[in-house]
């Protein structure tokens, strides 16, 4: 897991794809639409979206994990707090969806590495990291905005 302000990206030497990834996050606002944007192919694309924030133990919080793709989060209006876990300390809930690209665990405890999330700050989720994003991050749920790049493993340059 990585969390930085978006002005740092550049710190991270992972390659074009991340260099394509951040390029469009640059351009996005409060005012971006909703919706799922190719980017470059199958390869590296986001999805802008709105929630409601929640509560580890609320029924629909989820705790996932992906092997394909690394998750760069970040939110546009309001934010979020999202906890990670390490994938393989996880109990998985059900097999590993390889057409969706996720793996669902159940929750047994709060995280101990956990990342509020405002506008300017990223959080970038690699396969090792089971997260739960969407939770509150004060003590009232808020409707937030956020848009999560998907960037193909394959295609990021890792040390």
């Amino acid at each position: 897991m990585i969390v930085d302000q978006i002005e740092n990206w550049e710190a991270y030497p992972f390659g074009s794809a991340w260099t394509q990834a951040f390029a469009y996050l640059a351009d996005l606002n409060a005012g971006s639409e909703e919706g799922e944007y190719p980017i470059d192919g199958d390869a590296v694309f986001a999805r802008i979206m709105s929630y409601e924030t929640k509560r580890e133990t609320d029924e629909d919080a989820i705790l996932e994990a992906h092997r394909k793709f690394v998750d760069i989060q970040m939110a546009l209006v309001g934010s979020e707090r999202i906890a990670r876990y390490p994938a393989k300390s996880l109990e998985p809930k059900g097999a590993y969806d390889d057409e969706r690209d996720v793996q669902f665990f159940n929750f047994e405890h709060p995280a101990d590495t956990q990342a509020s999330v405002f506008p300017g700050t990223f959080v970038c989720l690699l396969p090792n990291d089971a997260h739960m994003p969407q939770l509150k991050t004060g003590s009232e749920t808020e409707r937030i905005k956020k848009v999560v790049v998907k960037l193909a493993i394959e295609r990021l340059r890792l040390p």
